[in-house]
């Protein structure tokens, strides 16, 4: 079982990285879970970030490529492409983008997501 170091607190992660408790996470959480990735948020990420856990409260699930392109539709045209996505959140695994903001905003791994 991994484990970060946030504020004198333990915080468990499950075998990929994701919190097992999503009530853990914070904003310092989301810094160290992107640092362990060897990311630094910027304000684009934060965007994305809060829109994810957003669209989780609402409907209890984390959302995959689609809908969280749809969701970013909303938020501005310009940003609701896979594109973007990828710029914020690529990776060396090819691993989508959806599950690497997922596993940052403390959220479940989406399901059916590559």
């Amino acid at each position: 079982m991994e484990r970060i170091l946030i504020n004198k607190k333990y915080i468990e992660l499950d075998s990929e990285g994701y919190l097992k408790c999503i009530n853990d996470w914070n904003p310092y959480v989301g810094h160290e879970l992107a640092d362990k990735e060897g990311r630094k948020l910027l304000y684009e990420h934060w965007e994305i970030i809060l829109l994810l856990r957003k669209f989780y409260y609402k409907y209890k699930i984390s959302p995959t490529m689609v809908p969280l392109i749809n969701e970013l539709k909303h938020l501005n045209y310009k940003k609701g492409n896979s594109i973007y996505l990828l710029k914020l959140f690529t990776s060396k695994t090819l691993e989508s983008p959806a599950r690497i903001a997922a596993r940052i905003s403390g959220l479940p791994k989406p399901k059916n997501c590559i």
